[in-house]
């Protein structure tokens, strides 16, 4: 069996699971009134919030989650 024929195999559950524990997305948000960007795993479980794009980049390569931007 090929790869996309797995995939085609997944549950929608294992489906919105693929990618979780490998990309993490980063969008602007405000905290406490101050725009910052946030960082979320591929889920969408919030991690944390930085003052700034790189940074937030920085501390999900650190963490060894691929960083990847939400416009």
């Amino acid at each position: 069996m090929d790869m996309s024929q797995d995939l085609r195999q997944l549950s929608a559950r294992e489906f919105t699971a693929l990618g979780v524990q490998h990309i993490a997305y980063v969008r602007p948000v405000t905290v406490e009134g101050k725009d910052a960007f946030g960082a979320f795993a591929a889920d969408g479980t919030p991690l944390g919030a930085m003052a700034t794009r790189e940074l937030a980049f920085a501390a999900l390569k650190q963490h060894d989650l691929e960083p990847m931007s939400v416009h």
